[in-house]
């Protein structure tokens, strides 16, 4: 039977390629890549010759099974992704599990990680922390995950695309209030920048999406313990669940939300909210 090698690979510099990495990708029979193109580029600039294997997630289910096949006729794979370690906010975990259900050994090469490098750089709490990937584009499910994490205290990190840096922040701010964040970009390359700042003025610092240039790595501080909203009544916690709801969360999540923060029974709270829609 063979193995599977989760091999990480650079996040910009190829400097940063370990002489492991390099040596499990020449000895494996053939390797799965996120984007063969990408992963071509990589494996020409140290000679490695290797059969590529697409396993990306919109084919993980047919290439998973195909990969299961070799796996368990005793060749040897590795995966990567287009930079930092696969199987994290990656396809990847799926094959890592495919082969964990049928008895397949899986080996870790580390390499770099563009969460951990983003968080030892921020100049924020680093003992306690929250990988949050990337919010969705769904404006329901974007808001609903804010909701989540907007009373954690561990620092908290997200992935953005540069389009739509400004709508994440500027909906951070609205749910987070103004922390501080460290906004880390182009890490490990030519042009790497890290910006220690708050909310509010990387908002302002990025006006508009065509400002922000690059992969953006959001290292965002915790909630305070004190934080978290309070409310003496009943009815100050429901004009929280009504906050909630204008801003696009579920009322059933809003309701659970502000029920934990406060006190108050979800129950009670969902009644008003139902009371208040049957009245419009």
């Amino acid at each position: 039977m063979g193995k599977l090698y989760v091999v990480g690979t650079p996040i910009g510099n190829l400097g940063d390629m370990t002489y492991r990495a390099i040596e499990t990708l020449k000895n494996v029979d053939f390797i799965c890549a996120e984007d063969t193109r990408v992963t071509l580029k990589l494996l020409n600039h140290f000679e490695i010759k290797k059969q590529l294997i697409c396993y990306q997630e919109h084919n993980a289910a047919k290439a998973g099974e195909q990969i299961l096949a070799r796996l368990t006729g005793s060749e040897d794979a590795a995966i990567v992704t287009d930079a930092g370690m696969p199987c994290i906010s990656d396809p990847g975990e799926k094959l890592v599990k495919l082969c964990a259900e049928n008895g397949i050994k899986v080996e870790v090469v580390p390499g770099p990680s563009a969460v951990i490098s983003a968080l030892a750089i921020s100049g924020l709490n680093t003992s306690r922390f929250r990988f949050e990937g990337f919010l969705s584009v769904n404006k329901r499910q974007r808001y609903d995950h804010l909701a989540q994490v907007r009373d954690a205290e561990e620092t908290l990190i997200f992935y953005e695309a540069p389009h739509k840096l400004h709508k994440t922040l500027r909906d951070m701010l609205d749910y987070f209030g103004d922390r501080r964040i460290s906004l880390c970009r182009e890490l490990t390359k030519l042009h790497e920048e890290v910006i220690r700042t708050t909310l509010s003025q990387a908002l302002e610092m990025y006006p508009d999406n065509k400002s922000a240039k690059g992969e953006f790595v959001l290292v965002i501080e915790g909630a305070a313990p004190e934080a978290a909203e309070t409310a003496d009544t009943i009815e100050q916690a429901y004009e929280q669940v009504r906050a909630l709801v204008e801003k696009g969360v579920r009322g059933t999540d809003a309701c659970r939300e502000i029920a934990k923060s406060t006190g108050f029974p979800k129950g009670e709270l969902y009644a008003m909210l139902v009371e208040e829609n049957s009245r419009k």
